[in-house]
């Protein structure tokens, strides 16, 4: 049985991601509170918030009476941690400034979680890599929020994009700071029978 898998993402980088797996799929953007829960770590946020986001489309497809031993769901979600604290999409320019002038110069962790489910089962896994940042400018960073590059996306920046130039070094996975790493999904996926 050749088994369908369903995007729980609006993320058009995760979509190109999967495009270049060449893996087949629908997308049903998962809708969930994403709020830190009281005295829960970096690691731990990242994870639940995967799984609740392939929990939520399940239920959906459930509701449609569109799930079946065929459908697998693929959630994945991305934040930064930086001295143990969560750091996620900026509010606003000033967010993203001082988020910016933190990461400046210093190394943080992406912390990338997939969670893959179906009628079954269900495994969630987190993929760390350690990014390091150039010292930026005041000017920099100003010049970087008019872009518009940096609003939605965790930690204010995306590497696939301009702010790739704050780069120094990347250690582990660069398509999972991008939003999908590449090889942990498709052994996840391997896994629950997705083959491409």
């Amino acid at each position: 049985m050749t088994k369908s898998v369903v995007l729980a993402s609006a993320s058009p980088r995760r979509t190109a991601l999967l495009k270049q797996m060449n893996i087949a799929h629908t997308i049903q953007p998962a809708d969930i509170d994403e709020s830190p829960q009281e005295n829960e770590t970096p690691m731990e946020l990242v994870a639940r918030l995967a799984t609740e986001k392939a929990q939520a489309v399940k239920a959906k497809l459930v509701a449609q009476q569109a799930m079946s031993e065929d459908k697998v769901i693929l959630a994945s979600d991305t934040l930064i941690s930086f001295n143990g604290q969560s750091v996620g999409k900026p509010e606003d320019k000033a967010d993203s400034t001082r988020i910016l002038t933190m990461l400046s110069g210093k190394t943080h962790d992406v912390l990338t979680a997939i969670c893959v489910l179906d009628e079954a089962q269900h495994k969630t896994q987190v993929i760390t890599t350690s990014v390091t940042f150039a010292a930026l400018t005041d000017e920099q960073i100003d010049a970087y929020w008019e872009t518009g590059e940096p609003a939605d996306k965790a930690g204010s920046y995306a590497i696939q994009g301009i702010g790739g130039e704050f780069v120094v070094s990347i250690n582990g996975s660069a398509s999972a700071v991008i939003g999908l790493p590449l090889y942990e999904t498709r052994q996840l996926l391997n896994a629950f029978g997705v083959v491409s």
